[in-house]
């Protein structure tokens, strides 16, 4: 659990925090399945807009208690666009406790990686490391020469941000899980270079779980994907190669950006289902219904400061609340939502029913971690 006896109760800010904690408790029990240490997974992906920047003020530990205490409803979650200064992410591992760990990749170099790491928080309560760990580098192309006959190798274009990839274990399930943050590329639906990098990372994975000596052969890709709309052939890319999205996640009639009109962030599955089955249950949090409200707007104008009034050419500024709600909290919070979804980890009746029929008719069935 999150530790917050360095609120200060005397003061503003302090006050204030803890009215605002007991209200995001309350929403969390409300609208996130309870934890349970042996029957379920409570699976998480959130874009933290680009943690460890100083851009407006960067983060406040106001703000970081926030994150904590979303974080900790959930056993494992993914987490993009963590930058190169780990120091506030530090001081949010600190809140949660020593119960949480995390595990995070080097900065992807060069303008298009945009100095980001990707990152998992898990429970270790509940997660296990594997052992296998690693950034996912496509295969190399292999053709043949129509006039030789000779097999022509060319390299790969790699993506933009190297996706990372952990084998994990929680009860009867293992499954290796591999966050992306997709190249954005130009404002559009279906940016090719967009498409062309789900399709490759879509494909290599596939192509990895039909092979016999895998880690594990379920495997779950998550991230932030950039789609725009659940039309899209970006999104129709992850189920081409053969991902499944749960029907609770499909089903959903909001997006995971704060305007909730884009489908940025997806949560896909190509696992064997008698060894990885969700229980139905999926969403999306929007914290900014109990934290930095458009209401509380107000109460943050000291701590905005002079940019808050005038623009960077020192003109004044028109909209005040666009610059609040768009920019100022969300370099606090966020600009997306973390999406989530729970995921059966007790197989024990399916495990002991499979034992009691013939060996012939009897499916693989996976034993305890």
């Amino acid at each position: 659990m999150p530790f917050y006896q360095q609120i200060d109760a005397g003061t503003t800010a302090g006050q204030r925090t803890l009215k605002n904690l007991l209200a995001l408790r309350a929403a969390l029990t409300a609208e996130i399945p309870e934890k349970h240490l042996e029957s379920n997974l409570l699976l998480a992906t959130w874009n933290i807009r680009e943690f460890g920047e100083s851009k407006y003020g960067g983060r406040s530990v106001e703000a970081l208690y926030y994150i904590a205490e979303i974080i900790n409803r959930f056993d494992i979650i993914a987490v993009q666009e963590v930058r190169r200064d780990l120091k506030a992410f530090d001081s949010l591992m600190k809140i949660l406790g020593s119960q949480y760990q995390y595990m995070f990749t080097d900065v992807t170099e060069g303008k298009a990686g945009n100095m980001e790491r990707l990152c998992f928080v898990y429970d270790t309560r509940k997660v296990k490391f594997g052992g296998l760990s690693g950034e996912l580098v496509l295969p190399p192309l292999e053709e043949k020469d129509p006039v030789t006959g000779q097999t022509i190798t060319t390299p790969s274009k790699q993506l933009a941000r190297t996706p990372y990839m952990c084998g994990l274990r929680a009860g009867w399930t293992n499954f290796v899980l591999t966050t992306v943050h997709i190249l954005y590329g130009t404002a559009a639906a279906d940016d090719p270079n967009r498409l062309k990098e789900i399709e490759n990372i879509a494909g290599a994975i596939v192509a990895k779980s039909e092979k016999a000596y895998e880690w594990s052969r379920n495997f779950v890709l998550l991230g932030d994907f950039n789609i725009f709309s659940r039309k899209d052939s970006t999104l129709s890319a992850i189920k081409k190669a053969g991902f499944t999205i749960p029907e609770a996640i499909q089903n959903l009639n909001i997006g995971s950006n704060v305007m909730q009109n884009k489908f940025y962030d997806q949560i896909a599955f190509k696992v064997r289902p008698h060894e990885f089955e969700t229980t139905g249950k999926a969403g999306i949090f929007d914290y900014y219904k109990y934290v930095y409200r458009l209401e509380d707007e107000a109460e943050y104008v000291e701590e905005m400061g002079k940019a808050y009034d005038t623009t960077s050419d020192g003109s004044p500024r028109e909209n005040k609340t666009l610059y609040y709600k768009n920019y100022w909290r969300t370099f606090k919070m966020s600009d997306h939502l973390p999406m989530w979804v729970e995921i059966k980890i007790d197989h024990t009746d399916s495990f002991l029913q499979h034992r009691m029929k013939p060996k012939q008719d009897a499916p693989d069935t996976p034993s305890p971690q």
